[in-house]
């Protein structure tokens, strides 16, 4: 952690919306005039996409049925942990871009599925802002958890994440269900150990919950809309948090534990910013009393 120059992790699995809480991050960064640089968790795989491929098959060869990009195997920790040590201490640090499809290639000049060149992050940054899978990973190695000032869990109920993903995958990226759901099976143990571990060291976590059956996953026809889910948000720190604040401003929200609010899933923006926006300010208040 660093008072001069703050982190905040937002952590969530493949499918589980960490994009849609990043555009709520930026939207209160342009409103209260922050500026952020910018890390993706993508960037710190190990093997560009058809590396990973090749490994995945020589893996398979082996006997190996569960080599998953959720693994230290097939990521770059100890660069991650780096990067965060390095901006935390100095307000800078090394990263690079995954260019995912044909229009990031034209923005950053290299091929879909590769790697952009390792380069500095720009000067005179507020703060360093993480979205991607491992933003609060600790492993017998490494701790990146330490480093980040306010990490964020992106957590919706398996059934709903599996649902997401299978329609994002067949829709953006051309599989088939049974290819998205060989993913799922491939990827479960790296799941269970270097992905779930997270969110007991998040501060705050945010978990949708559909208010519809999911029971089969596999054949749902479409994505549990807002209007039919509910929003549960565990806050690791309670102390200081206006409930009653919140309770007013939320419509229909209630506290089901001590440290928990649940909200309509159509006030998930609404919470994010009322939550999200003091304790930002917070860490920039931190940092300007360090100059």
């Amino acid at each position: 952690m660093s008072r001069a120059h703050p982190i905040i992790s937002i952590t969530g699995s493949s499918g589980a919306g960490t994009t849609s809480v990043k555009k709520t991050f930026e939207q209160i960064f342009r409103r209260e005039k922050v500026v952020a640089a910018y890390i993706e968790g993508d960037a710190f795989h190990r093997y560009n996409r058809f590396e990973m491929r090749s490994k995945m098959l020589e893996e398979a060869e082996r006997g190996n049925k569960h080599f998953s990009h959720f693994s230290p195997e097939t990521n770059l920790f100890e660069e991650l942990e780096r990067v965060f040590r390095d901006y935390g201490e100095s307000g800078t640090g090394t990263t690079r871009h995954y260019v995912h499809d044909d229009e990031e290639a034209k923005l950053y000049g290299a091929k879909p599925g590769t790697f952009t060149e390792w380069t500095q992050l720009p000067e005179g940054s507020d703060l360093l802002f993480y979205e991607g899978l491992h933003g609060a990973v600790v492993t017998d190695k490494v701790n990146v958890a330490q480093h980040a000032d306010l990490k964020i869990g992106v957590v919706p109920v398996i059934n709903l994440e599996w649902i997401q993903k299978l329609h994002r995958d067949r829709r953006d990226r051309g599989y088939t269900a049974e290819a998205v759901t060989d993913t799922i099976l491939r990827r479960m143990p790296d799941y269970v150990n270097y992905i779930c571990p997270q969110f007991a060291e998040t501060d705050i976590n945010f978990q949708r919950v559909p208010t519809v059956d999911t029971s089969n996953p596999f054949i749902a026809r479409w994505i549990p809309t807002p209007d039919e889910s509910m929003v549960v948000i565990r806050l690791k720190n309670p102390r200081g948090i206006d409930f009653p604040y919140l309770l007013s401003m939320i419509p229909h929200s209630f506290m089901s534990r001590a440290n928990s609010i649940v909200i309509h899933g159509a006030k998930l923006d609404l919470a994010m910013q009322l939550i999200l926006t003091p304790l930002i300010l917070q860490l920039m208040e931190r940092k300007r009393r360090t100059i």
